[in-house]
């Protein structure tokens, strides 16, 4: 009887043992994120959660992301804690497979835009993990050699045309003021500049909106005489890739161009300056690239997955994440942080970045509950105009008959 009783005690405990023993999935991205978020729960989140017997698994979704993530959802498989990119968040929200984190996470301590670009319905659904903003990354080679003075933080959009005009015509043909990206994730900061909104009360987008041409007109007509050009036509894929040729003075990027050009472009000088300001309305327009943190709405152990995001999102991390150069963090304090107070030129970009989110008119870069499709006939109207197939009055005109046909599908 002893043995039996002393057998049954050993087994108890073991069962309780095993019962105590949670695991956290995560469901992110591939590529170098499983490195990154390895690096980050070993250092961080291990430790923190010892006692609690929560061990955190990180699982990519290789491929598409956003069709993975929502395969996995609807079949009840997906993480207890997810990536949750912005520019989808409607359609993820619209599953109701997302836990509304009010009350749950304390949203105070981060940027307040990027609160409102994970915020639907006066429900919060993420925890910015990182974000990036749009920029004017220039080549300082070329302005000094055509002795002109570099794009600053106090630019109107006037004044930077008037730059890069000078420039342009100071260097002749070979060379090139800026590079003009055929799309909305680009072009669409200068419409929020104007004070343009991307639907109506509605959820209708209006392209005919006298901001929106303003903004449209002054983008495309920056090509006027070459000041101008497309990625395509110096054989590049993008505006980074622009700058990299050593023939065009500016890009509008983000800081993901910094190391790019460290890697492509090591002797190339660059700086960095925030997006110029609407002439009327003297704000800036810029975009929110941002993907955040969420919990999954069917997960057994919302107790263990919100310490696991409260870790993840931690000022420990953050600054542990910034000052790897690995991303600009979402906590408002962090914009103390020492290592924006360098002067190289990837901290002052970094500096900027982080400025750009709470400067202006500065939205989160989405699509709506459509999807990205929504854009189509934006970036179509953009590029017939720049590659100078139809006129600016007509490419509106047809990408707004697009926009309704879409829209009322």
């Amino acid at each position: 009887m002893k043995i039996q009783n002393a057998l049954l005690l050993s087994l108890a405990v073991l069962a309780s043992s095993a019962a105590a023993q949670t695991t956290i999935k995560i469901n992110g991205y591939g590529g170098t994120d499983p490195a990154v978020v390895g690096d980050l729960i070993n250092k961080f989140v291990k430790p923190a959660l010892a006692k609690d017997k929560i061990t955190v698994v990180y699982e990519p979704l290789q491929g598409d992301y956003n069709k993975s993530l929502t395969t996995l959802l609807a079949a009840g498989n997906a993480g207890d804690v997810f990536y949750l990119p912005a520019e989808t968040l409607s359609g993820f929200v619209a599953t109701g497979k997302v836990l509304p984190l009010n009350g749950v996470v304390s949203t105070s301590p981060y940027i307040k835009s990027l609160n409102t670009a994970f915020t639907q319905g006066g429900k919060v659904y993420g925890i910015a993990k990182d974000f990036n903003t749009l920029t004017l990354v220039y080549n300082k080679d070329l302005f000094d050699e055509a002795k002109v003075a570099y794009p600053d933080n106090d630019d109107t959009w006037t004044d930077l045309q008037n730059k890069l005009t000078t420039l342009k015509k100071n260097l002749g043909n070979e060379y090139y003021g800026i590079c003009l990206q055929p799309n909305f994730d680009r072009f669409g900061a200068f419409a929020y500049a104007t004070g343009w909104n991307q639907f109506d009360s509605k959820g209708k987008t209006n392209l005919a909106d006298a901001r929106f041409a303003e903004a449209f007109n002054f983008y495309t007509g920056l090509a006027k005489n070459k000041v101008g050009i497309t990625p395509s036509e110096v054989s590049e894929g993008w505006t980074g890739g622009c700058l990299k040729t050593g023939k065009v003075a500016v890009a509008v990027e983000g800081g993901w161009v910094v190391n790019f050009l460290r890697d492509n472009a090591p002797n190339l000088k660059f700086g960095t300056a925030l997006m110029p300001k609407n002439n009327k309305t003297a704000k800036r327009g810029n975009f929110l690239y941002t993907v955040g943190w969420a919990i999954n709405a069917g997960t057994k152990n919302k107790s263990a997955a919100t310490k696991v995001l409260n870790i993840l999102t931690s000022p420990a991390v953050q600054q542990y994440v910034l000052e790897q150069g690995l991303a600009i963090p979402s906590r408002t304090a962090l914009g103390e942080n020492a290592y924006f107070k360098k002067t190289d030129a990837g901290a002052v970009n970094s500096r900027l970045v982080f400025q750009g989110a709470s400067d202006g008119n500065v939205k989160s870069f989405s699509f709506g509950p459509q999807g990205p499709d929504w854009s189509k006939p934006i970036n179509d109207a953009l590029a017939a105009v720049l590659s100078g197939q139809k006129s600016s009055a007509d490419a509106l005109k047809k990408a707004q008959q697009d926009m309704n046909t879409f829209q009322n599908r």
